[in-house]
């Protein structure tokens, strides 16, 4: 029988796509997106005890990649400094049309999202990229849901407006 403790472990394991994909719209690169899950899952798993069963592990665990991140920009704001250097060599290789324009599409979703505020990149992250409700989505970033809900709006428009300018 497994214990509560290491069934929370193996959720936090099938989570780390989604956490991925959320640490990589707060930092706009891969390798960062890595090193930030990394550090979040370090400090879920030394504070195993402190979350709540019968909660949402999900928004539990996007807090604490958001907190990270933040303590990470601040970190950065006073050193000057990333994560690690940007990989070279990502993109070898010959894609099939069909791929090559996914991922050129992708890229300038990618790049819009780049652009926009941290609160709204965290929102459409949150809602539209991992399909949080709006609820799950408000309390792991710990704002009132009419926040979210403005930035959320505010954040789609100007991804619309910038996709739509760039075709």
């Amino acid at each position: 029988m497994t214990s509560a403790a290491e069934q929370t472990r193996s959720d936090i394991v099938a989570l780390l796509p989604r956490l991925r994909r959320f640490a990589r719209a707060l930092t706009c690169q891969t390798a960062d997106a890595d090193d930030l899950v990394q550090i979040a899952v370090e400090r879920a798993l030394m504070r195993i005890d402190q979350f709540q069963p019968g909660t949402r592990l999900d928004s539990w665990l996007y807090s604490i990649v958001r907190n990270a991140w933040v303590d990470e920009a601040r970190s950065r704001a006073r050193r000057g400094k990333v994560f690690a250097p940007a990989e070279l060599g990502e993109q070898v290789g010959a894609d099939g049309a069909a791929e090559l324009h996914a991922k050129l599409e992708a890229g300038d979703v990618w790049r819009a999202m780049r652009k926009l505020p941290d609160e709204q990149r965290e929102a459409v992250a949150l809602v539209c990229v991992e399909g949080m409700g709006y609820r799950e989505a408000a309390d792991a970033l710990g704002v009132p849901i009419g926040t979210l809900t403005s930035r959320l709006a505010r954040g789609r428009e100007a991804l619309q407006g910038m996709l739509e300018g760039a075709r």
